[in-house]
């Protein structure tokens, strides 16, 4: 006899809020058939951190360190999209040389969001040599972090109108050399990977999802690229001259956590080619505006001139004032677009500040993504959607 969703022959099964196959504080509650998964039900808030509400008490810039723990495997590219839309507020263009810097950064924290996801993805199906890999290298690329802004993970490193501080020295070359590893431990992991018959088994058909069905749940990102279409905000809607560099963009047509998987891979090699292009041609030039109702002054100016001492007080104590308005601004952080919708009073905080995570429209479809399905290949799913709690429970 056939057993319906509320049949006494089902498994009620809590997996999380801290389980270590949710990949954050996410409820998932199932109702099993033996392994087979009947009926699902999401709940989200449990790392809930009022992240919206914070930024209406606080200066713009004093915003920022809460962008890091949206997304804390990238956050730069979290820094870079707040701080943008408050500068589109602001009706301000910050210099070439900023600009670049956060290209650089955004496509380093592309690369290493990528590793995370494929190899804690890994890990889950008992593939655990890609996942020591994989995390070398983003070591690696967070001692550039480290060098540049003095933190790995909640890096803080952009400013409404340029950045904290400019590149060390050496730095440039310090980049180039760990870029130039990355493709050998790519093809690394590649090979054990790509075409090898568990893998493919335990990913292959598992956590389909058409193109059709994606956009209409709202997915953006490596998801919904993974359906066959191409949009990324760095193409379709540029920003910071991505329309300059030489890179494409990656799909696939499977719709499947395999599809996901090289989609990542690929785009980590695309991610390669516009910083070894930004590295070329760097410009030179000061990181931050000429505006000291912006951005804070130099220091042997706050030390030694009246004017400079007040614009340090005023910036501190009283931050930024844009003028009254509201704005829609967006990137395409890694796991699809992320944007910023920000609203200004003139004063000194934010009237209201409200995110637009890619996390929250893939994660809805987790359920309809699954049912039929079993357990395991629900593990393997939700670790190639890449979900984030921070960002998800804002």
């Amino acid at each position: 006899m056939q057993a319906t969703p509320d049949s006494e022959n089902f498994l009620q099964l809590n997996l999380g809020p801290s389980h270590p196959a949710t990949h954050g504080t996410l409820r998932i509650f199932v109702k099993l058939e033996g392994e087979i998964i009947r009926d699902m039900k999401l709940e989200i808030g449990y790392l809930h951190r009022c992240f919206e509400k914070m930024s209406e008490t606080h200066t713009w810039n004093q915003v920022i360190p809460f962008t890091d723990r949206l997304n804390y495997v990238s956050a730069m590219m979290n820094n870079v999209g707040y701080v943008m839309a408050v500068e589109k507020l602001l009706g301000i263009e910050v210099t070439k040389r900023c600009q670049r810097i956060r290209v650089i950064m955004a496509e380093l924290s592309r690369i290493i969001d990528h590793l995370v996801c494929i190899g804690a993805n890994a890990v889950d199906l008992g593939a655990l040599t890609c996942f020591w890999y994989f995390f070398r290298e983003r070591e690696n690329i967070y001692d550039l972090f480290e060098a540049a802004c003095g933190a790995r993970l909640t890096t803080s490193y952009t400013r409404v109108g340029g950045l904290m501080a400019d590149l060390p020295d050496g730095w440039v070359e310090w980049c180039r050399k760990i870029i130039e590893n990355l493709p050998r431990t790519l093809d690394d992991v590649e090979g054990l990977l790509t075409t090898n018959r568990i893998w493919m088994d335990r990913t292959r058909g598992v956590g389909m999802i058409s193109e059709a069905r994606a956009l209409d749940y709202g997915f953006t990102g490596p998801c919904l690229r993974a359906t066959g279409n191409s949009y990324d905000v760095r193409k379709t809607h540029p920003y910071y001259e991505y329309d300059k560099f030489d890179f494409k963009v990656v799909t696939e047509t499977g719709g499947d956590t395999y599809a996901r998987y090289l989609v990542r891979m690929a785009e980590m090699r695309e991610s390669l080619k516009i910083l070894k292009q930004a590295l070329d041609d760097l410009p030179e030039g000061p990181v931050n505006v000429d505006d000291w109702a912006i951005t804070l002054p130099p220091k042997e100016q706050v030390y030694g001139s009246i004017e400079g001492l007040m614009a340090h007080f005023k910036l501190i104590m009283h931050g930024i004032k844009p003028p009254k308005g509201e704005v829609y601004s967006y990137t395409e952080a890694a796991n699809g677009e992320l944007g910023f919708f920000v609203v200004s009073d003139e004063q000194g905080r934010p009237y209201r500040v409200r995110c637009r995570p890619p996390c929250f429209a893939i994660y809805q479809a987790f359920p309809e993504m699954c049912i039929g399905q079993t357990v395991s290949d629900a593990v393997a799913t939700l670790g190639s959607l890449n979900i984030v709690a921070g960002e998800l429970d804002r």
